[in-house]
């Protein structure tokens, strides 16, 4: 975790380079991925719609719908043996791009075309830096500017967690557009390393049901600008409200940390998590 304003930093300097690998403006593009990166796809489709660069769907990549066609497949995958994105990779007519942190694997082989993060690869099987650091090569070549979210990054690593959150044993983590994604994010970091109650919802789709769970045992982290009364609202329950002045890229990391944080007082292995694998391959022939 602590390499990532580093990675960020490379990630920044080799959009600044020129990827016509990437969807170009004006492509109707699917990002596709699956667990952490399908979470990344979902940012990565509204911050480019957004910034008016084109149509962009995100999807589970065991669930493009049928007859929707689109200008480029953009897949994001670590290992790049997950066996949904070859799937889809392998089925698809229309060009496509993979983002993966390993140049010798089957979605190279499978993709049109790849960007290579070898850079942010990472031996533990939850994700970290290499979600973070596509995602960060997604905006740069959007035309972000993220020197505050580098220097974000590197002052959440440095700084301790907000006061009382580590106390609380039920996470739930709210976004706003393109941060939705990453409420989603770090919650799936809590369960696969902390083994914690998390749930993730956008913003406003919290108050229509889901805040019923919230209480003295609670933390609600908000990922970017807050309805307005809903900090109101999550204290009235007796939760613990988290809301940072960061980028919000920068407070998922946050969010890593207290996932490391509260794997290591439960004894438990946060890199090696029970019943997972660093690449999910449902059948030897994903391997081809």
């Amino acid at each position: 975790m602590a390499d990532q304003p580093a990675c960020w930093r490379r990630a920044i300097e080799l959009a600044a380079a020129g990827l016509p690998e990437l969807p170009r403006r004006g492509e109707r593009v699917a990002v596709v991925g699956c667990g952490t990166s399908y979470f990344m796809a979902q940012a990565y489709a509204r911050l480019r719609e957004q910034a008016g660069h084109g149509e962009t769907d995100a999807f589970a990549a065991s669930e493009l719908p049928a007859g929707r066609g689109y200008d480029r497949y953009l897949a994001l995958s670590r290992s790049g043996s997950t066996t949904e994105v070859l799937d889809l990779l392998e089925r698809t007519s229309a060009p496509s791009t993979v983002i993966t942190a390993d140049p010798d694997t089957p979605a190279v082989k499978a993709a049109d075309q790849a960007v290579v993060l070898d850079f942010a690869d990472e031996r533990s099987v939850v994700q970290t830096r290499f979600a973070t650091t596509a995602l960060t090569l997604l905006r740069a070549h959007l035309g972000e500017d993220l020197t505050r979210a580098v220097a974000d990054a590197e002052r959440v690593l440095a700084e301790p967690l907000p006061e009382g959150l580590t106390e609380r044993s039920q996470f739930t983590f709210l976004g706003v557009g393109w941060t939705v994604g990453l409420g989603a994010e770090a919650a799936l970091k809590m369960r696969e390393a902390a083994l914690s109650w998390t749930e993730s919802y956008p913003a406003m789709e919290y108050r229509h049901g889901p805040i019923a769970i919230t209480d003295q045992r609670s933390a609600v982290w908000m990922f970017g600008p807050a309805p307005e009364g809903l900090a109101a609202q999550v204290a009235a329950t007796g939760g613990l409200w988290i809301e940072q002045d960061l980028d919000p890229l920068a407070s998922l990391v946050a969010a890593q940390r207290l996932a490391v944080t509260l794997a290591s007082a439960k004894g438990l292995q946060p890199d090696t998590p029970r019943h997972l694998t660093r690449a999910v391959v449902l059948r030897p022939s994903a391997l081809r």
